[in-house]
């Protein structure tokens, strides 16, 4: 696994506590869901924060296979569905685990960087450590399996008339427009 580990961490581009949660996120998938061969596993995850990098390498799942769904909550939260038996489960961070980790590194002064790559390194070594029980508030999804990857029509957007996907054109009075014209209206 470290090898898997130090692969995914090559991949994001450094090791930091974000990457981390989304290491064993992904771990707690491989273990009880296995590998997105194709689209039989799916990510629902609640972030855009550095763990989704983790999602997408160690499971697979890709924003271009449709398997890898981004729900923009800010939530630290991943969703995973096996679509051959329906498993799936929610793991929400448990934050506390490392609460007072946080606590120190907001009372450093603004310029201790030695400091914060100290506590980054303690954050890391923590939650690596951990049980999945620990890291983790293991659930049920709050939405359900989301279906397979479509592929959609695409049509001119009257005012700039670029190609858009037909489940993103929006009915202007008589004109179809893209999520960017649109907006430029309001």
């Amino acid at each position: 696994m470290q090898d898997l580990i130090e692969k995914t961490v090559s991949f994001h581009g450094h090791h930091c506590p974000g990457l981390t949660i989304g290491i064993r996120a992904g771990q707690w998938c491989l273990q009880e869901l296995g590998n997105a061969s194709d689209e039989e596993i799916v990510a629902v995850v609640e972030t855009d924060m550095c763990g989704v990098d983790a999602i997408q390498f160690l499971t697979g799942c890709t924003f271009g296979k449709g398997n890898l769904v981004f729900r923009d909550y800010g939530k630290v939260a991943f969703s995973f569905f096996r679509r051959s038996d329906g498993k799936s489960a929610r793991l929400l961070f448990n934050r506390s685990l490392i609460a007072d980790l946080h606590e120190k590194q907001n009372a450093l002064a603004p310029d201790d960087e030695t400091g914060r790559r100290e506590i980054r390194e303690q954050m890391i070594k923590r939650m690596m450590s951990a049980s999945i029980a620990e890291m983790f508030v293991i659930g049920s999804p709050q939405e359900k399996m989301p279906h397979m990857a479509r592929i959609h029509k695409s049509f001119p957007c009257s005012v700039c008339g670029e190609e858009v996907m037909e489940t993103r054109l929006e009915r202007n009075k008589d004109q179809v427009m893209c999520i960017p014209c649109i907006a430029s209206l309001s």
